[in-house]
């Protein structure tokens, strides 16, 4: 029998950072420190907006010198310092406005919304990092996507070192 789309396995990473939590969700959260690592290697990322706090909004493009532009907005669902986010993901173009998953140069069955949550949680002064993302991880292993997780996660790991 078939897995439906619901039962398949999610994208779940764990990392383990050399760096007080506190630091850790700080770079999650500060505009000034996210432009320096959330971005696939060779991209670089801009925001419009950034309000981390529940119920804001925040508004990036990724720049890749190879793929083009890709706008996404999210809104902060949880912002609990410093243990958890929770956010939305969602395709935009440059106003704002959603748009298809093939004009932002995903696959056409990429999910219209995602929903990342990041757990933060404190192992002597390291931080045991969990991000969990509603797509299935198959999909986000064969766009990419999932591997630069990791490749940010490294990056973030070098600039906290």
């Amino acid at each position: 029998m078939e897995q439906s789309k619901t039962e398949e396995k999610e994208v779940l990473i764990s990392h383990l950072f050399n760096a007080p939590r506190e630091l850790v969700f700080k770079a999650w959260t500060d505009p000034k420190l996210l432009v320096n690592w959330y971005a696939p290697d060779g991209c670089t990322i801009e925001f419009k907006t950034l309000d981390a706090s529940k119920n804001g909004e925040f508004h990036s493009c990724v720049h890749d010198p190879v793929h083009g532009d890709c706008w996404i907005k999210g809104t902060y669902e949880e912002v609990i310092f410093p243990e958890k986010l929770v956010f939305t993901m969602i395709l935009t173009d440059e106003q704002g406005s959603s748009v298809e998953a093939l004009a932002a140069g995903k696959p056409e069955d990429w999910p219209k919304e995602t929903i990342t949550t990041v757990t933060f949680e404190a192992i002597g002064e390291q931080t045991k990092l969990t991000l969990h993302q509603t797509i299935p991880e198959a999909q986000a292993k064969a766009t990419g996507a999932y591997q630069s997780w990791i490749k940010m996660f490294n990056k973030l790991e070098g600039i906290l070192g």
